[in-house]
C-alpha cells in the first residue's frame, strides 16, 4: 500500500510561485492579448531581457542558503559592464580576453569578500556594503561616464551581442504584411538557463550543495557533524560573485554600454526575486527554481506595466513590495507551523 508523501514547506512555497507566475501571465494574456501580450516573443523578451539577473539570482540563493547575503551584486555588474566596455574600445582588447579578465576579477572578488566572511567572521551585510561602494567607485574610476560599444570597435562581441537563434516559424505571429515572424531567442538565455541547471544539480546532488543547506540551517549543528562551515561560507561568495560576472557579461551583451549608474539596485530584485522563489532569508531552505520564477514574476510585472502605458514605471516596484511582504508573511506562518508539531 503506497504511502502519500508530505509536501514540505519550501515546495508549496515554490508551488505558489509557479501558480501566480501562472495567474498572471494569463491575466496579462487576457487584458493585453490586442497589444500582443501572449505572443511567445513577449515571453522570451522576459527571458531575454533577465538573462543576467537569472545568473545573480542563482549565485544570491547559494549565498542565502547559507543564512548571508550579497549586496554587491549590482555593483560588480556595473564595474564588468565598464571594464568589458572601456577595455575593448579604448584598450583595444579583445572579446575573449576581456570576458576572462572579468571572469577572473569576480573570482578575486568573491575570495576577499568570502574570506572577510567566512573566516573572519564579519557580517555579510557590511563585507559586501564594503564591497557595494568599491566596485560603484572602481566603475567610475574606470570611466566616470556612458560609453558604448559598436560594431567598428569589436566586431565579435557585437556579433555575440546580436545573435540569433530562430525557433519554427509556426510559434511565431503574422505581422501586418501577413508575413509569419518567426520567435527567437539570445545565446545569452542558454547560457543563463545551463548556469541554472548547473547550480540546481550542485545544490541537489553534490556534497558542497548539501553543505550550503546544513549551514545555514543550523550552524551549530553543522560544525558538529564536522562540517567545514567557514570554507563553505567563503565558497558560497566565490560562487555568488563568479555568477555575478557571468550575469555581468549577458548584461553587456545586452545594453552593449557602461555607465556609472547601470544595474543601480539589482541586487533588491535578486534577492526579492529569491525571496518570491522560497528562499528563507535565515537560510536553510530554497531552491534556484523558485528563483527563476521569482525573476519570471518581476519580469512579467514589469511588462504588465509597460504594457499599459498608462501606469508609472514605480508600480512596478509597489506591486514587487506587495509580493516580497506576502512571500515573508508566508514564510514566517510556514515556519511557525513546523515549529508547533517540532514540540
Amino acid at each position: 500500500m503506497k504511502t502519500k508523501k508530505k509536501l514540505d514547506s519550501n515546495t508549496v512555497l515554490i508551488i505558489i510561485t509557479i501558480c501566480l507566475f501562472a495567474f498572471m501571465y494569463a491575466v496579462g494574456c487576457a487584458i493585453y492579448q490586442d497589444k500582443g501580450f501572449s505572443n511567445l516573443q513577449t515571453f522570451l523578451n522576459i527571458l531575454i531581457n533577465n538573462a543576467g539577473l537569472i545568473c545573480v539570482t542563482c549565485g544570491m540563493t547559494c549565498v542565502m542558503l547559507t543564512g548571508g547575503i550579497d549586496i554587491s551584486v549590482g555593483s560588480v555588474i556595473a564595474m564588468d559592464c565598464m571594464l568589458l566596455v572601456y577595455g575593448m574600445t579604448e584598450w583595444h582588447m579583445g572579446a575573449v580576453p576581456m570576458v576572462i579578465l572579468v571572469l577572473v576579477i569576480g573570482l578575486v572578488f568573491g575570495l576577499v569578500q568570502g574570506f572577510l566572511v567566512g573566516y573572519l567572521e564579519i557580517q555579510p551585510f557590511i563585507v559586501t556594503m564594503a564591497g557595494m561602494f568599491f566596485a560603484r567607485g572602481m566603475t567610475a574610476v574606470i570611466c566616470s561616464g556612458q560609453i558604448s560599444i559598436t560594431e567598428a570597435d569589436n566586431p565579435l562581441f557585437y556579433s555575440w551581442a546580436n545573435a540569433k537563434i530562430n525557433l519554427p516559424a509556426f510559434l511565431g505571429k503574422v505581422n501586418k504584411h501577413g508575413k509569419v515572424v518567426a520567435p527567437y531567442m539570445r545565446p545569452t538565455v542558454l547560457i543563463a538557463i545551463i548556469v541554472l541547471v548547473l547550480i540546481f544539480f550542485m545544490l541537489k546532488y553534490t556534497k558542497f550543495g548539501r553543505n550550503l543547506y546544513a549551514v545555514g540551517g543550523n550552524q551549530t549543528s553543522a560544525t558538529m557533524m564536522g562540517l567545514n562551515v567557514k570554507k563553505t561560507r567563503m565558497l558560497s561568495h566565490v560562487l555568488s560573485s563568479f555568477l555575478c560576472s557571468i550575469g555581468g557579461i549577458l548584461y553587456c551583451l545586452n545594453t552593449m554600454s557602461g555607465s556609472v549608474n547601470q544595474a543601480k539596485g539589482l541586487e533588491m530584485d535578486a534577492i526579492a526575486s529569491a525571496v518570491i522563489g522560497g528562499t528563507l532569508l535565515t537560510g536553510g531552505v530554497g531552491n534556484v527554481i523558485g528563483s527563476l520564477f521569482g525573476v519570471l514574476i518581476n519580469g512579467t510585472i514589469t511588462v504588465l506595466v509597460n504594457t499599459n502605458g498608462k501606469l508609472l514605471s514605480s508600480w512596478a516596484n509597489i506591486a514587487t513590495a506587495a509580493l516580497l511582504c506576502v512571500f515573508i508573511i508566508l514564510q514566517s506562518i510556514f515556519a511557525l507551523v513546523k515549529a508547533q508539531r517540532n514540540k
